[in-house]
């Protein structure tokens, strides 16, 4: 028995020997009222799932009927409570030790039993992890909470990405990290790649390993430009070209969901519909005081042509975003997600885009997020009450409400009638239609011996090391002693900053001092020298690109005293002119581990990668360029697509 399957078997045996649940009366009263498990029954041959309990084949439990069919027949049969349910996709967690979480959590308000029995909840985004036996169990006892149900509707569980390679120096970031899958360089990395096969290859590899724990909705990729280089969520984009974004886009998608959404898919949901990165002075609208999304350019086709490359893909849903649009032509001057002008005729009319709008969270109500009060993003919105900003979004075309519970107010706007039946049913057949695609209907359930085969198998992680490989941008390469600096011999003398001492050991003699040493090697990352204004801002590295006076100086008396190579992770387009003129070597990293760096520095492969954005030359270029144009600072450092190797 593998050590990893050994560790996971006495988890379960620990487990089964100590735990003594303990539900509140509740929990108990709600157990009380469930119905039972859904018998397998046999017709003419033919074996199904009697979901609903009545002893016969009904045609949404017959698989060898149309989808179509299927979604029809469900719909007919569900009380208005269990529609307006479907339309809801809140944050919820994983209980302790395989159990379901029957209590308030930092991200969700209710526990599991009322979210899917009481208020019909079947959709959530899925915060946590644990390990491998402990997720199957959870997963498991969740789709049998939900079987036992009236009809029977199974959990779609959607997540956030699980597979990048996190900078562990964000405080939120390490909260949300989450272990045991392959690790990969950021969107903005597999970009820098050009490799569109590379990029469908790791879709189809953090499909199998979402897949065999039961995520089967992906609120990614994330088809934004990356053309205002303040913007805090760059790292989650292929860069600010349109023409590059779209390939990896589609590619992307083509991974996790393949030619067609079925059985052994991970349904995709592209966001920011229409494009969520010309925000105004690079601020992020999580934050009231970014709230602004501006195009002075005149480029607001130009952030659409990546989604249209998602929709042909076959993309199952679509995020739009915070930010409210000033200044475009027929566009009302409200937030996406309450926006009829861009959700339902630009998305729905002009690109005929028919799957799941899912909107970003937390939009309708204050709430709390780690005991902190959030006022919601509901920008242009502002003075309306929660009923009218739940009115406003289903009449802008929305089908689900990202972050929100808040199934009484549905019901009410129907009780009053606001808005009809007809409409909810819209919304609900594409959210139906989805988990049938899926396949969840017919088999819920995961294996626990596919979810330790798959889950961080080594193949999969050697292929995450691979991209990191082809991630990195080499972006100078002086000479030094008449040759180019890089690559490296191995067992000169060294000293570091950033790098740790054992993996640099590996391939050179460590000292402590810089007149002792042959070369300097320093790890960095793009300086982020803004205030944190609000809660959200702990998500994001945000503010000045360039780095402070003081760090500046040390930089240059290590690069003046020897030969240097700096290594930059490039969440976002750092400004490095100073270091640009004094290093002798730099290597641009997307989120790659250091043992790959230094594999590059030390010769044993050359880098390819290509910038994926320009880094600018200074901070007045930066604020004197348009937010929504690509590469337009005047006088890069590097241009977009610039990109040495060793050759």
């Amino acid at each position: 028995m593998k050590k990893k399957e050994l560790e996971e078997d006495l988890t379960i045996q620990k487990r089964k020997s100590s735990i003594n649940i303990q539900y509140s009366d509740k929990v108990k009263r709600i157990h009380d009222n469930l119905g039972p498990e859904a018998s397998i029954l046999e017709k003419d041959g033919y074996k199904y799932r009697d979901l609903n309990k009545n002893g016969k084949l009904d045609i949404y439990e017959d698989i060898r009927e149309p989808i179509e069919a299927r979604v029809e027949d469900l719909l007919s049969q569900m009380t208005l409570e269990e529609k307006v349910g479907q339309m809801f996709s809140p944050q919820h967690s994983l209980g302790m030790n395989g159990n379901l979480l029957e209590k308030p959590s930092n991200f969700t308000s209710i526990g599991t039993s009322e979210l899917i029995l009481e208020k019909k909840i079947t959709t959530f985004c899925l915060q946590g992890s644990t390990n491998t036996a402990d997720f199957v169990e959870w997963h498991n006892k969740l789709q049998k909470l939900a079987e036992r149900g009236r009809l029977g509707i199974p959990v779609l569980i959607c997540s956030d990405p699980r597979h990048e390679l996190l900078d562990s120096s964000n405080r939120f970031a390490s909260s949300m990290a989450y272990e045991g899958y392959s690790k990969w360089p950021h969107p903005t990395g597999l970009a820098a790649t050009r490799d569109e096969k590379l990029v469908e290859e790791f879709g189809n590899i953090a499909r199998q390993e979402l897949t065999a724990l039961g995520i089967r909705f992906a609120l990614h990729p994330m088809a934004d430009l990356a053309t205002e280089p303040r913007w805090p969520r760059i790292s989650g984009t292929f860069g600010e070209d349109a023409e590059l974004a779209g390939k990896m886009v589609a590619a992307y998608i083509k991974g996790f969901q393949g030619e067609k959404i079925g059985k052994d898919s991970v349904a995709c949901c592209v966001k920011h519909f229409p494009g969520g990165g010309p925000q105004k002075d690079g601020h992020d609208p999580h934050n009231a005081y970014g709230k602004d999304q501006v195009y002075p350019g005149g480029y607001f086709d130009y952030h659409q042509g990546p989604f249209k490359k998602a929709f042909e893909a076959g993309a199952a849903a679509v995020m739009p975003y915070y930010g409210r649009p000033l200044g475009v032509k027929n566009v009302e001057e409200v937030g996406f997600n309450f926006n009829k002008d861009v959700t339902t005729m630009l998305l729905r009319e002009k690109f005929g885009f028919q799957g799941i709008v899912h909107t970003d969270y937390r939009i309708i109500n204050t709430s709390k997020v780690f005991g902190t009060t959030i006022i919601p993003a509901s920008w242009g919105v502002e003075h309306l009450n929660p009923l009218e900003r739940a009115e406003k979004a289903l009449n802008a075309g929305i089908d689900q409400l990202g972050g929100e519970i808040c199934v009484e107010l549905f019901l009410q706007l129907i009780k009053d009638g606001r808005i009809s039946e007809e409409r909810i049913d819209e919304s609900v057949r594409r959210v139906l239609k989805l988990t049938f695609d899926l396949g969840l209907y017919d088999n819920p359930y995961i294996d626990i011996e596919n979810a330790k085969l798959k889950r961080g198998h080594a193949d999969f992680v050697k292929a995450g090391r691979n991209a990191m490989r082809k991630s990195l941008v080499l972006l100078k390469n002086d000479a030094t002693n008449g040759k180019p600096t890089l690559p490296l011999s191995k067992n000169c003398k060294v000293y570091i900053e950033g790098f740790n001492k054992e993996e640099v050991a590996k391939y050179a003699t460590i000292v402590k001092s810089l007149d002792e040493a042959d070369f300097a090697l320093l790890r960095i990352k793009t300086p982020h020298r803004g205030k944190r204004k609000e809660i959200f801002d702990i998500m994001f590295n945000l503010g000045e690109l360039d780095f402070a006076k003081k760090k500046i100086k040390h930089f240059e008396e290590i690069t003046s005293s020897c030969p240097t190579i700096i290594d930059i992770y490039l969440d976002r387009p750092a400004v490095i002119p100073e270091l640009d003129e004094s290093a002798a070597a730099i290597i641009g990293n997307f989120s790659a581990e250091q043992g790959i760096v230094l594999e590059a520095i030390f010769g044993e492969f050359k880098p390819t990668g290509k910038l994926p954005f320009e880094l600018p030359r200074s901070m007045e270029a930066v604020k004197n360029q348009f937010e929504d144009v690509p590469y337009d600072s005047k006088d890069p450092v590097y241009k977009f697509g610039h990109g040495l190797t060793y050759e």
